[in-house]
């Protein structure tokens, strides 16, 4: 039976051939590249020369992970290599697979290799999916080169997979391909014949329309290609437009509260908002709403940002954002993303300073270089007894008996005499606290 399941070495496994004829396979698998020169997008890693193009036409296979999108050509790009390596291409998915499996493929290569010398290419989709122990448990055989192992995930490998596998592989991150990539894909399958047989008429606007739907992702185009030509066959033999909408439908914004995606579109939301650009701050707020992000996550990072990039260039700013982190817990989805985008356009338009965040970070590094702070006597609480003796306390000057409220004493322990972290912007508000510090110093004799 597992003879039937797992071809240990023959051509039909090398291409990836099921028992399903080949006219009822989706689209997408038909239109699979066959050769590298079919493969469009991903001309950053598979220009002239570079590494991994030379892996596949040399036929000289290295262990790598492919980290990109779906739909970007991962699996293509494994079935290549082991195309022109002539070597045979072992395929489970991390989602439903176990040690026990990756056990087998790795008996099978064992086998095949002392019994032919073929080597084998172990495609593992979903690596991501693999907890540290299964992963442990590929170290070995990719050490040893037991297998090339192709590695293929949609999330970052230096958050997902283990230091000890990705020193042993090289990384290789796909792109989304572009609308005109995904073009040529769904012209060449209205045109091929391994593509849609006797295709109907289809609109330039529909093509357009999929190419931009499919957001880089060849397989949901192709899927929404098929789906089209099935519906316009049913109707009046024409992809127009709406039947194109139709087919497509409402793609899913890909996004994982734990990966790239997360931590990118969170670091945009805060330079959009930090840049004073309301339109851009709405919309990375829309792809981390639409992708299901924590509200409470936006919510803390602006509070966050109303002090570290507005401070008091705006006070009300961090009241805006407080506020809203309130709403947020007290209201929830999805009506809180009305406060949400209330704060984003405040903080977007406030002005904006950073003068606290950076007198904060100098007072540290001082305190990190000079070692405990002592302060003066003077200063020192006398709030319990025996405190007057030692001196606490002792000619402090009160600033509430002087007529302008400020006194002339130094506060600073003499160490940091003269020390000065502050400097305040003139944007907004801030402006007026940098004359009211500069009226203060004069009356501290400064």
């Amino acid at each position: 039976m597992e003879e039937q399941l797992f071809d240990t070495g023959g051509a039909a496994r090398r291409r990836g051939q099921t028992r399903v004829p080949e006219e009822e396979r989706p689209l997408a698998v038909r239109m699979r590249p066959a050769k590298l020169d079919e493969l469009v997008g991903q001309q950053h890693l598979l220009g002239p020369d570079s590494p991994l193009r030379r892996a596949i036409e040399d036929g000289r296979p290295h262990s790598m992970i492919l980290y990109g999108p779906p739909g970007t050509g991962k699996t293509t790009i494994a079935r290549l290599l082991a195309e022109n390596a002539q070597a045979a291409f072992e395929e489970i998915s991390a989602v439903s697979a176990g040690r026990q499996e990756v056990r087998e493929v790795l008996e099978r290569a064992d086998h095949r290799l002392a019994a032919s010398g073929q080597p084998t290419i172990f495609f593992l989709d979903e690596i991501h999916r693999f907890n540290k122990a299964q992963q442990d448990a590929l170290l070995p055989a990719v050490e040893e080169g037991l297998v090339a192992l192709v590695g293929a995930t949609t999330e970052n490998p230096y958050f997902e997979v283990i230091s000890a596998l990705i020193s042993r592989c090289r990384i290789y991150e796909l792109r989304d391909l572009a609308d005109a990539d995904v073009l040529v894909l769904l012209r060449r399958a209205l045109g091929d014949p391994r593509g849609i047989p006797d295709p109907p008429d289809v609109e330039e606007a529909a093509l357009d329309f999929i190419a931009a739907r499919a957001a880089g992702d060849a397989r949901s185009a192709l899927s929404g290609l098929e789906l089209a030509v099935e519906t316009a066959r049913d109707r009046d033999g024409v992809v127009t437009l709406p039947v194109a909408e139709e087919a497509m439908q409402r793609k899913a914004v890909l996004y994982d509260k734990g990966g790239d995606r997360h931590y990118d579109l969170i670091s945009a939301w805060i330079k959009a908002t930090r840049g004073s650009d309301p339109d851009a701050s709405l919309l990375y707020l829309a792809a981390m709403v639409e992708g299901g992000e924590d509200p409470r996550f936006i919510a803390r990072r602006m509070v966050v940002l109303a002090s570290e990039d507005i401070g008091n260039a705006d006070p009300r700013a961090l009241d805006v954002a407080v506020n809203t982190a309130h709403a947020v817990e007290h209201v929830g989805m999805p009506e809180c993303v009305h406060n949400l985008a209330q704060a984003s356009v405040y903080l977007a338009l406030a002005p904006k300073s950073n003068a606290s965040y950076r007198a904060l970070a100098e007072a540290r590094r001082w305190v990190r270089e000079h070692g405990p702070v002592n302060p003066p006597d003077a200063l020192r609480s006398a709030a319990y007894p025996g405190a007057k003796a030692l001196g606490r306390g002792k000619d402090y000057d009160y600033p509430h008996s002087r007529p302008d409220g400020v006194s002339p004493q130094e506060l600073m322990p003499p160490e940091a005499e003269g020390e000065r972290f502050l400097e305040l912007s003139d944007h907004g508000h801030e402006a007026s606290l940098r004359e009211r510090l500069e009226e203060i110093n004069r009356g501290r004799g400064r």
